[in-house]
């Protein structure tokens, strides 16, 4: 499956490999043996494309997915057919019927949501499938722990909304050695204890890589498929999986002295060579990449790109169509070969651009537009 970025109208994209995000969906798996291994493709796939990754994945034989809204999962099923599609949040009167007609599974955050799904059946005299959210010390999502065990105790209650799935979700384990890893799986444990006989799901990526033990019946792996950072400054075993590129729409020579972009806020150190590209904050590349002019600047060095096997520094702020990079090192013969310039990938740790940004790898995938060109391969 592929889609050819047109050299006639892409001025960026991100070329995305779907065999390497089954090969981490399946190396993931091997740590937690025991357990299922689902796959969050909330967030379009966390950028890379819910369908094609869906249908990627359901190919490959997982049959569980997690998605954030309705309408993502209504995306997802048309791919999917068969595989169990959880709904994170967004249940409510008006859209419960909606539910049950697209075959998705809603993940009920508390009794207000128990109740419309138990509504929900009554009416149908369908008692269609759903999850059950526990926090366990988040405080973001889910039933406390005394509203858990009022629903445990309560038989018909808990009956009357069928559930197959109980789960939590993990605060820090992105730091393997945070306390609060404990603390939430023993919380889970003693729900576990009072809701025997239902699958359980607490491990996200980082739960996943951070510690044995977190797998119960079902993981929820969801960066770690796209090859970024799950664990604070590692990928791990994960294969690369995006590279984005902008397009070389011209190179010119500047003189020392002179500056660089809007606000002036680059002044050139030296005679130098600049190559604008054309992908900027309209195509997912965040302004506080900027190589000057943004507070950031005072506490990070800006991005960079890669070019002709160099990596070359972003200068002047980055605009809503374009950003520029000091290109001077690259010797002429390569440069006038040069089409496009590597913004992250195989070269540059897309984690790398998110540090330059003072955020995370996730925000930088989730975050690529519509404008950006996306390939498929593999």
């Amino acid at each position: 499956m592929s889609k050819v970025a047109s050299p006639l109208v892409a001025t960026s994209r991100l070329t995305i490999d779907l065999g390497s995000i089954v090969r981490n969906w399946k190396l993931l798996g091997l740590f937690t043996p025991d357990a299922a291994t689902g796959a969050a493709v909330k967030a379009n796939a966390y950028g890379m494309g819910l369908e094609p990754v869906t249908a990627a994945l359901d190919s490959a034989g997982c049959r569980h997915f997690f998605v954030a809204t309705p309408g993502e999962g209504i995306r997802a099923r048309k791919v999917a057919a068969n595989a169990e599609i959880f709904v994170l949040g967004g249940l409510t009167r008006e859209n419960a019927a909606f539910y049950q007609e697209a075959g998705l599974i809603p993940v009920l955050n508390d009794p207000g949501e128990i109740e419309i799904w138990a509504e929900r059946c009554r009416q149908t005299g369908n008692r269609k499938p759903c999850a059950l959210h526990f926090d366990t010390g988040m405080n973001r999502l889910g039933l406390s722990e005394s509203q858990a065990l009022q629903l445990a105790a309560d038989k018909a209650r808990l009956h009357s909304v069928s559930p197959v799935l109980i789960m939590s979700h993990l605060a820090c384990a992105d730091d393997p050695q945070h306390p609060m890893i404990d603390c939430q799986k023993q919380a889970f444990d003693r729900l576990r204890a009072v809701f025997p006989g239902f699958m359980g799901s607490l491990a996200n990526s980082a739960g996943i890589l951070a510690q044995e033990g977190l797998g119960y019946d079902l993981t929820r792996p969801g960066i770690a498929l796209y090859g970024a950072e799950a664990i604070d400054s590692t990928v791990g075993p994960m294969d690369s999986v995006a590279t984005f590129e902008a397009r070389i729409l011209q190179v010119r020579h500047a003189k020392k002295g002179e500056t660089v972009g809007y606000g002036a806020t680059h002044v050139l150190a030296r005679d130098s060579v600049i190559a604008t590209v054309g992908a900027g904050y309209g195509d997912g590349v965040p302004r506080a990449a900027s190589g000057d002019g943004v507070p950031l600047r005072a506490q990070f060095p800006g991005a960079v790109g890669h070019v002709c096997d160099k990596d070359v520094p972003m200068i002047g702020r980055v605009s809503m169509d374009s950003c520029m990079f000091d290109v001077t090192d690259i010797p002429a013969a390569q440069l006038e070969k040069a089409e496009w310039i590597e913004l992250f990938g195989e070269n540059v740790a897309v984690d790398d651009l998110a540090r330059a940004c003072g955020t995370i790898g996730y925000d930088i995938l989730t975050g690529m537009r519509d404008r950006c060109e996306r390939v498929w391969v593999g």
